[in-house]
């Protein structure tokens, strides 16, 4: 449905590093780079855009899809580790559907973002 999403943020050197780290347990890196942007995602595909350009969001729920529930809890780890606040540890959420597992974390701006699969067990 969406073909790539971006925003601002307030500091890109810190949200730079920290998107680094915790994307790249789902596989995803950074695929173009200028000055104070960088557009990041998987097989060359840039899907997901970030910079100091416009006035930074207040509030955005951002869910990447990861390929297994060992993705989601490398991503939470990794997110934490960067520097990203706990928003919701690893686990089933079975009231959004009988497979999802995710895991939320609040980005350098207190954006939450979210690593997802829909795979079984």
């Amino acid at each position: 449905m969406l073909d790539h999403v971006g925003y601002a943020v307030r500091d890109f050197a810190r949200s730079r590093a920290f998107y680094v780290a915790a994307l790249a347990p789902l596989g995803i890196g950074i695929v173009v780079e200028g000055d104070r942007w960088a557009m990041m995602g998987r097989d060359g595909r840039p899907q997901f855009w970030f910079g100091v350009a416009g006035k930074p969001v207040n509030y955005l729920h951002l869910a990447f899809n990861a390929r297994s529930r060992a993705e989601v809890d490398a991503f939470y780890a990794a997110a934490l580790a960067a520097g990203g606040s706990d928003n919701g540890a690893p686990g089933l959420r079975p009231h959004y559907s009988p497979d999802y597992y995710g895991a939320f974390v609040l980005d350098p701006d207190g954006l939450n973002i979210e690593a997802v699969t829909h795979a079984p067990a």
